[in-house]
């Protein structure tokens, strides 16, 4: 398994919680730590939110999970080599999209030039109307 590896590189003990929460997250693309607790309890079905939210954590930490904010409720969990788009929300269904990460340089580089700001729009989700929606007007 991969994540065994992963976990011993980045100085991590290994918990069978830890490997567990990295598949599940893996596994789900985006996911809530309460979307993450169902799969896991799948096949472990003794292991508790807490235990879940913590494990995030820990893996955020070193940098084998991101969280991003899709919506009004707490945080999206995704696997961190995962960063390769941008979260696209439709305020109207809520489906999630994805668009690669590229499609925001132009205005990452802009406030970078006019502010020197250096923006990670990998954290936080783009609203508006996915084409589905925009079709049914």
């Amino acid at each position: 398994m991969a994540e065994k590896h992963e976990l011993r590189e980045k100085g991590l003990r290994l918990t069978p919680q830890r490997e567990l929460v990295l598949a599940a997250v893996r596994e789900l693309g985006h996911a809530t730590p309460e979307e993450v607790a169902e799969k896991v309890k799948q096949t472990h079905p003794g292991i508790n939110l807490s235990t879940v939210y913590r494990n995030l954590e820990t893996l955020e930490n070193v940098g084998l999970v991101l969280h991003t904010h899709l919506g009004h409720g707490g945080a999206t969990y995704h696997a961190a080599e995962e960063l390769t788009h941008l979260h696209l929300v439709c305020g109207k269904c809520g489906d999630i999209g994805d668009a690669p990460i590229t499609a925001a340089a132009p205005f990452v580089q802009s406030l970078f030039d006019d502010y020197a700001f250096k923006t990670d729009v990998t954290h936080f989700a783009i609203y508006g109307t996915c084409a589905k929606c925009t079709e049914q007007k």
